[in-house]
């Protein structure tokens, strides 16, 4: 592990290596792979954008937003009428894109990395009518970034209680800004070192509407760093590294060698994937969700034949998932038990349920009374191979018969990815929940899926207004 006195290769500070990726990195020099999966994830974070709109937390901040004063013609505030400048149009889309906890996760370090990147990238590409090209280039590019520094930070980092999405996810929509906007290495440096002292967000926070301000706040950050890093604003050079920087007093030490010629050697879109969700909440009992609903539709259980479901995971997952008897929707999103009741008694666990209303239906509180959840240890873990999602579900129902089931893994993982047909679908779902015309939805997935084509981002952003 490195430490701040330590000399990186060529003595050059570690924002260096990353703003040198940004600067020198062009559509032409994406892998095919890597930007057919990047155009995936761009649809599917727009999808999750849409559907988000209507929560509670997002209608504040545009309410928040619009109070400002700062009404423009430039960017587009999606699913609504509202158009604002750059900046809080990311911060908008931002929290709207992870105000359901639907959008993509990367487990190997447990943050979201799209959301921040895309809302950033779109709102300054609408000022100037960047290409699609750009805007793909400029996305995979800031997702590579802040998923290279969630390996190089030590793992102490989440351990302490910092949100990656917000806290790497700035980094990263910084690294698309700069990148969207062409700038040298220098000027580059000047952003991320802007950036170093806008990283924030607690994971107390979760199961709130803070959760996802942490990625309004990272794209809103992002624009606000490349904004005057480009009229000459001055920051430090090892604001990764350094003794007081991002590293060290975010976890106390890092790894060099996960950064230093590793971005884009191999992209991790590729190389590890990045989960896309099929339920909107944490994403650690989806798993469980998944094959819970594979038993209940295979043996059409009914929740008044279970007399109890017995649960057990890695013991870190309780760490997140707090709520035992969630009294809100949110909080629903990281309740174990919420989440396989609504599966056992509604058969589905959609936008729709997770509101205060199904949480506090009787029967789903019932059945949240059936579920005993408990978990193993490291030892367990360690000598059997579990990993952090390994899920063991065991039925017991009223005519004794019981039912049992070990799963890894959920739709969407990096083992089970979807496909584009999947996820077009998951956008409709979105939309519909968002209320969006049915033929603007159809546009938007063509448009998406080959972004690449486009000649100005506009024609695609234009089809996410509410007024258009």
């Amino acid at each position: 592990m490195s430490t701040s006195g330590t000399i990186e290769a060529n003595n050059k500070p570690l924002a260096a290596h990353v703003a040198e990726f940004v600067a020198k990195t062009h559509y032409g020099d994406l892998p095919a792979e890597t930007a057919r999966i990047a155009k995936k994830h761009v649809l599917d974070t727009i999808a999750v954008g849409l559907a988000g709109v209507p929560a509670e937390g997002s209608v504040i901040v545009r309410r928040y937003v619009e109070q400002l004063g700062c009404g423009s013609s430039i960017a587009t505030v999606f699913g609504t009428a509202l158009r604002t400048i750059p900046r809080f149009a990311a911060l908008a889309n931002a929290s709207a894109m992870h105000a359901d906890d639907y959008d993509d996760t990367y487990h190997p370090t447990r943050f979201h990395p799209s959301a921040p990147v895309l809302a950033a990238v779109c709102a300054e590409a609408e000022r100037t009518g960047a290409s699609g090209r750009d805007v793909l280039t400029a996305f995979a590019v800031g997702t590579e970034v802040s998923l290279k520094l969630s390996h190089t930070i030590d793992k102490q980092h989440y351990l302490r209680g910092f949100h990656m999405t917000s806290t790497c996810g700035v980094f990263g929509a910084t690294a698309g800004v700069c990148n969207l906007r062409r700038f040298p290495a220098g000027k580059t440096m000047a952003a991320i070192g802007i950036a170093g002292s806008e990283s924030s967000g607690l994971r107390e926070n979760f199961g709130t509407m803070v959760k996802p301000l942490h990625s309004g706040r990272a794209a809103e950050n992002a624009v606000f760093a490349a904004s005057l890093a480009d009229m000459g604003f001055t920051s430090a050079l090892t604001i990764l590294e350094g003794a007081r920087g991002y590293f060290m007093t975010g976890a106390g030490g890092y790894n060099a060698g996960e950064l230093v010629g590793a971005l884009g050697n191999p992209w991790n879109y590729v190389a590890k994937r990045v989960a896309i969700k099929p339920y909107p909440c944490g994403n650690l009992q989806q798993p469980a969700m998944d094959r819970l609903r594979e038993l209940v539709l295979a043996h059409d259980i009914k929740p008044d034949q279970v007399e109890r479901l017995a649960v057990k995971s890695h013991r870190l997952m309780p760490l997140n998932l707090t709520y035992h008897r969630p009294t809100t929707g949110l909080e629903g999103k990281f309740s174990m038990e919420f989440s396989l009741a609504s599966i056992l008694v509604l058969r589905r666990a959609g936008l729709a349920e997770y509101s205060d209303e199904v949480v506090n239906r009787s029967d789903i509180q019932d059945a949240i009374g059936k579920i005993d959840y408990t978990v193993f240890s490291d030892e367990e873990a360690e000598a059997n191979g579990y990993g952090l999602l390994t899920t063991f579900l065991d039925i017991t129902l009223k005519d004794r018969r019981k039912l049992s089931a070990r799963v890894d893994a959920a739709k969407g993982s990096a083992s089970m990815p979807m496909t584009e047909d999947e996820v077009a679908e998951k956008f409709r779902d979105c939309a519909r929940f968002a209320g969006c015309p049915g033929d603007h939805t159809e546009k938007v997935i063509d448009l998406a899926l080959k972004l690449e084509t486009v000649s100005d981002i506009r024609e695609l952003t234009g089809l996410l207004r509410a007024d258009a």
